[in-house]
């Protein structure tokens, strides 16, 4: 037994006992062996699996505590050659990003680079980290992220950054709950339900990548979780779990970003980097405001795309000449949220209600903008309906 303790405690497995919690359940066997306290352990692996006979997980290390009874054992699931090594890999891989998550849950102070800004309808944010399996919930506290749950995940089979159809891979990117599909309209293996995310987004598009089907959901009853890379490209939680999630989830609104390994920054770098591009958005609406085109036109890069695909010259062009007509301009823009892309530097999605009304006409949209930082300025990349 003493090589187990040794072994745990090499991967870091001595965390608090947590709350009731299936996980934080786990978490207070993997402490109570740490400790030495082996029949503890047994009692609580044993209440788990009364509790969720479906957690195989818990079965390995019951299994694990029965055989250092008789003899030591040399690894994390030390069980016997008939079963499929393949199996046990994928629930040794799931305990190290589970327990490995609980132990190093961020502090107060460290927020996600990505979330510079929520609108005040946005009540919550989704930040996966691709690289610990975990699902971060992030509150709305006046605009800034604040931590509330978080959640182990497993992602595509093939890792992450999705670019085809069948790739089985989980995309990269910043996306939407587009819709709550209930258990009753699915099959079980979909479990408790699933939430479809707008994947691919006009970035994707832009970038040739497609495929379809993204969803968060949950798993078949047999099952209580899956490993850390098992699905077809999607995100799924065990079904309690996916209930829980479910409580913070706003279809249309939820904001979905998928990062390789999340971004910690603290609140002074974020607000400086929400000041700066605010700032930025403001000019951009008040020169549109002036009428002053050509000055207009300069927030934008020459790599510029609209929706339905026109390109810098032509949107230029037509700049011009609806502007030319017009006496006067005025814009109000509302509900700004701000998200720093994964992957891509100095990259921001920004959305907001544009409320746009002219000498010739009038009308309210929503909007949504890529903005990308050129020779230490920042310009609009691509604009379309959000």
């Amino acid at each position: 037994m003493r090589r187990v303790l040794l072994f745990l405690g090499a991967l870091g497995f001595a965390v608090a006992a947590a709350a009731a919690t299936p996980e934080g359940r786990l978490s207070a066997v993997f402490d109570a062996i740490e400790a030495n306290r082996v029949d503890e352990a047994m009692r609580r692996v044993d209440a788990l699996l009364r509790d969720y006979p479906n957690f195989r997980l818990a079965y390995l290390v019951r299994g694990d505590l029965l055989l250092a009874r008789a003899q030591p054992l040399q690894t994390f699931g030390n069980v016997v050659k008939t079963v499929p090594q393949e199996r046990i890999e994928g629930l040794r891989e799931e305990a190290l990003a589970r327990l490995q998550a609980m132990r190093s849950r961020p502090t107060d102070d460290r927020l996600p680079r990505y979330v510079l800004q929520l609108h005040p309808g946005q009540k919550h944010v989704l930040v996966v980290d691709s690289r610990r399996s975990r699902l971060y919930v992030f509150g709305n506290d006046q605009g800034r992220p604040r931590l509330v749950a978080d959640f182990y995940v497993t992602l595509g089979k093939n890792g992450v950054e999705k670019t085809r159809e069948g790739d089985q891979k989980t995309p990269i990117g910043v996306y939407h709950v587009t819709a709550n599909l209930p258990r009753s309209k699915l099959t079980d293996f979909y479990g408790a339900g699933a939430f479809p995310i707008d994947y691919p987004n006009e970035w994707d598009r832009r970038r040739g990548r497609n495929g379809h089907g993204i969803w968060l959901h949950g798993v078949p009853a047999e099952l209580y979780s899956r490993p850390p890379r098992a699905s077809d490209g999607c995100l799924v939680l065990a079904n309690p779990d996916l209930e829980s999630l479910g409580r913070y989830v706003q279809v249309g609104t939820t904001p979905v970003i998928i990062a390789d390994a999340i971004e910690w920054s603290n609140a002074a770098s974020v607000d400086a980097e929400r000041r700066s591009l605010n700032a930025a958005l403001e000019q951009w609406r008040a020169d549109w405001q002036s009428r002053d085109t050509e000055r207009y036109l300069g927030h934008y890069s020459q790599r510029f795309g609209a929706g339905g695909g026109q390109g810098y010259t032509a949107w230029a062009a037509h700049k011009r000449a609806v502007n030319a007509v017009k006496t006067w301009i005025k814009i109000d823009l509302s509900r700004v949220a701000m998200f720093r892309y994964p992957r891509e530097g100095d990259f921001v999605v920004v959305s907001f209600e544009q409320d746009y009304k002219s000498s010739t006409l009038s009308n309210t949209m929503r909007k949504r903008q890529y903005w990308i930082k050129e020779e230490g300025r920042w310009k609009i990349l691509y604009e379309g309906a959000g």
